[in-house]
């Protein structure tokens, strides 16, 4: 069976968008999925499903969200092969140390990176920034909190996207890879 990987944007930030794990992990698991497992408080799942696209699982769980629970919330799934093509195509080089500081801008739809681009010119070396064919990526060389490409990603020019730092991303790959 088939092992997607959920990236919910925007929920257990601050007050607003509050969603429980295990209120996650119940809902995924009425929808028919199996051996459901979350990581993280910030919208990470781990699922089995008999079949179907990355973006119709996408759709379904972000319109059982909305039903369920009363939140909009995008949704990015991507299969576990789908994921370790993301992590292979890494064009930017990092140590672990600094895994924390690169993110990954998940979109469902890959046409969606054009207006990602967008936050190219506000990337100041030693920052790097590189598009792929799924994802974008941002190494934030002096954390994310001092860049400002990353509070573009993270912010209204990234709304189409989720991010997540690669320490979660591989973390993720492991866990998916392990219900495998």
């Amino acid at each position: 069976m088939p092992t997607f990987v959920a990236l919910l944007r925007g929920i257990n930030v601050g007050k607003a968008k509050r969603i429980p794990m295990a209120n996650l992990r119940t809902l995924l698991a009425a929808m028919g999925y199996t051996d459901v497992a979350t990581l993280l408080n910030s919208g990470n799942a781990v699922f089995h499903a008999s079949g179907g696209r990355s973006a119709k699982h996408a759709q379904d769980i972000s319109a059982a969200i909305a039903a369920q629970l009363k939140l909009e919330v995008p949704v990015v799934v991507k299969s576990v092969k789908e994921l370790a093509s993301i992590i292979a195509e890494n064009p930017i080089e990092a140590q672990t140390d600094d895994y924390p500081r690169l993110l990954v801008a998940f979109v469902q739809d890959a046409k969606s990176l054009s207006a990602i681009r967008a936050i190219e010119p506000l990337v100041i070396a030693p920052e790097k920034f590189a598009v792929g064919r799924n994802v974008a990526y941002l190494f934030c060389a002096k954390g994310i909190l001092e860049s400002k490409a990353a509070a573009a990603l993270l912010g209204k020019a990234g709304r189409i996207a989720t991010s997540r730092n690669l320490a979660t991303i591989l973390k993720l790959a492991a866990l998916a890879n392990a219900s495998s």
